[in-house]
């Protein structure tokens, strides 16, 4: 099985990546390769030169991987990483030991940073960019994925910039972000840009039954709901309660006809957020509180030290930080279903024939699309992408619910 098989509905992105994995190998097993890596001059010149000539002309140093949620960006940074660190016969068999920790991210010289909070911190991009300056112990390459290039603010990309621009030898930076725009100029310049699409519905339920043996129609409908994301499809699919929720979720806003309702849904909404942030980093909390006493030498109720005192609340403003960013991601999440609600009706008022995401929904879909014009579910759609502009913006999450929810309300 191949590093580049979970890459779904990726066909041109697969094949750059498997070019580039290829030139990079040259690039190490080449005459004379040894001391040569992507920051040696007699390799960087070629990389970062327009047109070059070469082995190394489809390998670059710094690569922005870009693509709407859902379309694999992580996946196909860390199947890229595989590749890199390949041993097999090809790049990327998922079968050597190069291949196989990679994908299990327990490679030593695969460093993948992600951010649980708002934002990434300087002091964290500065931490990753030291540990980017080390050669690679036992792999091929010493590489560098950010997950969530996205979330850093410009002074922290500053921190990275410097280190993309002088690259040690063979370290390859992987930066993932939902679009181009979402980096500062300078470091977008720098990065080969690799852009993936949503893969369809019908590829990720084929994925679905392949790898997870789930009944085609069960996973054609959760691969229609999630949107065509891999990972919400195949939880969707494994849990009917969890398809029972985003029912609910979807139902409630819309169904909304006065603002008393409309507030009860924000409120609901908010509520729901909370619940899954609780469900996903209550018991990690505990197990981090307790982990960071035994390395003081204390338990709960020992008196705390300065030294305690500083590190606990430097923890709890950590988990706070993670807190918050869970109940954003939720309330994004259900603004999206409600977002794939409003798409299906609209469809449905142009009489385009097109497949519903919501098929489940159909009752509610046509009711609502008799009862209002293109014009008025547009209006909705901008309703809710303007809730989703104030998360980002850190307005108090129940106001930008409710704002939403009122505008949601049939007109007089």
């Amino acid at each position: 099985m191949s590093v580049w098989d979970e890459l779904v509905g990726q066909d041109g992105a697969v094949r750059i990546l498997r070019e580039a994995a290829a030139a990079a190998r040259r690039i190490v097993d080449g005459p004379g390769a040894s001391g040569r890596g992507l920051g040696s001059p007699e390799a960087s010149g070629s990389l970062r030169g327009a047109g070059a000539a070469g082995p190394a002309r489809a390998m670059t140093h710094a690569w922005l991987i870009t693509g709407p949620p859902g379309s694999g960006r992580s996946v196909a940074a860390l199947a890229f990483a595989a590749a890199l660190q390949c041993t097999g016969e090809a790049p990327g068999c998922g079968r050597c030991p190069g291949c196989r920790t990679t994908m299990a991210r327990t490679n030593a010289d695969v460093l993948v940073v992600s951010t649980e909070a708002t934002t990434i911190r300087i002091d964290e991009a500065r931490a990753f960019v030291q540990r980017a300056q080390v050669a690679p112990s036992a792999g091929r390459w010493r590489v560098m994925i950010v997950e969530d290039a996205d979330r850093m603010l410009e002074r922290t990309s500053n921190v990275l910039l410097k280190a993309i621009e002088e690259p040690p030898e063979r370290t390859v930076w992987l930066l993932c972000a939902p679009s181009p725009e979402d980096m500062i100029t300078t470091i977008r310049s720098r990065c080969r840009h690799l852009g993936l699409r949503i893969p369809s519905a019908q590829a990720v339920a084929d994925l679905l039954v392949r790898r997870d043996g789930v009944e085609p129609q069960a996973a054609l409908e959760s691969a229609r709901a999630a949107q065509s994301h891999i990972g919400l499809a195949r939880a969707l699919a494994r849990d009917p309660e969890l398809r029972e929720q985003r029912r609910r979720i979807v139902r409630a806003p819309a169904e909304v006809r006065s603002v008393g309702e409309a507030a009860l849904a924000a409120q609901d909404l908010v509520d729901m957020a909370k619940a899954q942030a609780e469900a996903r980093t209550t018991e990690r909390n505990a197990r981090e509180r307790t982990a960071l006493l035994r390395q003081l030498g204390m338990t709960d109720g020992d008196r705390s030290t300065p030294q305690s005192r500083g590190a606990v609340h430097q923890l709890e403003e950590d988990q706070k930080r993670r807190s918050k960013r869970a109940m954003v991601d939720a309330l994004d999440r259900a603004l999206l279903d409600l977002l794939a609600l409003y798409r299906d009706v609209l469809l449905v008022q142009l009489g385009t024939g097109q497949a519903l995401v919501n098929e489940d929904l159909s009752d509610l879909v046509s009711d609502i699309a008799a009862d209002s014009t293109p014009e008025q579910t547009m209006e909705r759609v901008e309703a809710i992408e303007e809730a989703r502009h104030r998360l980002v913006a850190n307005v108090q999450p129940l106001l930008a619910m409710e704002a939403m929810t009122i505008a949601l309300r049939p007109q007089a």
